[in-house]
């Protein structure tokens, strides 16, 4: 996956434009998304390799996200996966170029890849991204997380807010593994509830670690969210409540994970790195 990022790169785009792009693609981070597409497909029995191209739109979209949401005019940050931010780097105009690029990218990365599943599958792939990262998804969700500090704390705000920006994504990277891998319309659903379920363990654990880690451990500043009055898994339940429903979240996923035997290792191992550095 590492080789292929940059390889996904357009070729013919100017030198600057590349540079800021590859700036934030290969500034390390987990590459969670595109793994658990890899590790889905794995999960019911298809090749993970072939997939690694397709995967890599996943982290095209999440890095163009970051990129976007560190600018002056969203969270106005300097640090991200421990180097300066994109707009730090390149200034705004670059920045928002760079993340634009790599958004439409992603899409015709699926639109190609991988080639040796039929054109409707990759359609189909088409729609499941974009619905995750548009107005119902991705972009809906940090509108909301935009409004958060003059509206009501409440738990069902708190959901909605982390389905959006975070869940739907993470969902959508499941559910790409089981389309991949054949699945059927039983399968994809089942995949879909438990990209649900990670996706908002994996919100939920940023909260908390904004709160408890260091920014040197984060990579990107830490207590952000707290200063700018977000509404946060913390602000609702507490601390040690947020932990509590963290650890049971990871529980539920892991269960749902079960029946699928030892070809879901990977996913459940994905999984449990999301709650490692969590507070006990």
């Amino acid at each position: 996956m590492e080789a292929a990022l940059p390889r996904l790169i357009p070729a013919a785009a100017p030198e600057r434009l590349k540079e800021a792009m590859l700036y934030s693609l290969m500034a390390g981070g987990k590459r969670f998304r595109p793994l658990l597409v890899m590790a889905a497909a794995k999960a019911l029995g298809a090749e993970p390799e072939p997939l690694a191209e397709a995967a890599c739109a996943l982290e095209f979209i999440h890095t163009y996200s970051l990129i976007h949401d560190d600018l002056p005019a969203m969270d106005d940050d300097t640090l991200r996966r421990g180097m300066p931010t994109s707009h730090v780097k390149f200034g705004e105009a670059l920045a928002i170029l760079a993340g634009d690029t790599l958004n439409t990218e992603a899409f015709r990365i699926l639109a190609e890849h991988p080639d040796d599943r039929s054109p409707a599958v990759r359609l189909k792939a088409v729609e499941v991204l974009a619905r995750a990262s548009g107005g119902e998804g991705m972009a809906g969700g940090q509108v909301l997380d935009m409004d958060a500090p003059s509206a009501p704390v409440t738990e069902e705000r708190l959901l909605a807010i982390h389905t959006g920006k975070t869940a739907r994504l993470i969902q959508a990277s499941i559910v790409l593994g089981a389309l991949y891998a054949g699945a059927d319309t039983e399968q994809e659903a089942a995949f879909a509830a438990l990209g649900l379920k990670a996706g908002l363990l994996f919100q939920v654990a940023d909260d908390i670690l904004d709160e408890t880690a260091t920014a040197e451990e984060m990579g990107k500043s830490a207590g952000k969210d707290l200063r700018q009055g977000k509404l946060t898994a913390p602000a609702v339940w507490g601390l040690s409540g947020a932990v509590a429903r963290a650890r049971g979240m990871e529980v539920d996923a892991l269960e749902v994970i079960g029946p699928l035997g030892a070809r879901a290792e990977e996913l459940r191992e994905l999984i449990r790195m999301v709650c490692a550095k969590l507070p006990t």
